[in-house]
């Protein structure tokens, strides 16, 4: 069974011309698809789409975005609200920017936690405690007393990361959630999205211009040029039998992630 399927899929902004021009594609139950392009190529626009949160202007001008058989465009904003969270979520590009500055770490991350699983504050906190630990943030206790403006980019990407991993969505849409930490973290990281695949059965959807992410990490990799798909397969169909020129192009450099060894 499928958790998203795109279909036809075409987006516009402000009445320009198509940024997403009629991309198909589907994501199936706990399976890991990355979308590789460069920069403009509606990588972005695409998830961003999928989970009802494109920047003004933006629209879905034809085409259908279904997460399991209900149309995202067809919900009330209290149904995506339900929806967000525990059936899905996202992890932005430069998710550290979406922390409030004016609160500590830990209230922000315990209330959205109860936002979407009932739970006490102390559990809440204890469950922060624990991924971010596993996101190998040091001194946790520092981490959740201290305001946003306290941290590291690097840090508060992770912060972001976390919190949105603990919600065990059904579906993780991550845009370009490693860019902004170094190599070794990066790794750090895309294992532990894995591991979230390989434990909660999460589906994740995860934008990336680096094909060593991608290669990585997904069962499927959907390639992007200009707003079309150019190419869309598994793993093993792309990276060792690339049909699309623009995807042998993109293969001519895939660096490894920090710690990969040639047997993983």
């Amino acid at each position: 069974m499928n958790v998203l399927e795109l279909r036809d899929v075409s987006i516009i902004y402000q009445n320009t011309k198509e940024a997403v021009k009629h991309v198909s594609f589907a994501v199936p139950e706990g399976k890991i698809v990355a979308i590789v392009g460069e920069s403009g190529s509606g990588k972005s626009t695409l998830i961003r789409a999928a989970i009802g949160l494109l920047p003004a202007g933006g629209e879905l001008a034809s085409g259908q975005i279904l997460f399991g058989e209900k149309d995202m465009a067809a919900m009330t904003a209290e149904e995506l609200r339900h929806v967000r969270g525990e059936g899905m979520a996202m992890i932005f590009q430069n998710a550290g920017d979406y922390l409030n500055p004016r609160r500590k770490v830990c209230d922000q991350y315990v209330e959205t936690l109860r936002c979407h699983q009932s739970m006490t504050k102390k559990q809440g906190y204890e469950i922060a405690k624990k991924m971010l630990a596993t996101l190998k943030l040091p001194d946790t206790k520092h981490v959740m007393n201290a305001y946003p403006f306290h941290l590291s980019g690097g840090m508060k990407q992770r912060v972001a990361i976390a919190m949105a991993m603990s919600m065990h969505p059904k579906l993780l849409l991550a845009d370009e959630p490693t860019s902004a930490l170094d190599v070794t973290v990066q790794a750090q990281v895309v294992k532990q999205m894995m591991d979230l695949r390989d434990k909660m059965g999460t589906a994740i959807v995860i934008v990336t211009h680096n094909m060593g992410v991608a290669s990585k990490m997904a069962d499927y990799i959907a390639v992007m040029q200009n707003g079309e798909l150019k190419e869309f397969g598994t793993r093993e169909q792309v990276i060792y039998h690339p049909e699309n020129d623009y995807t042998k192009k993109l293969l001519t450099v895939v660096p490894k992630l920090q710690g990969e060894t040639d047997g993983e």
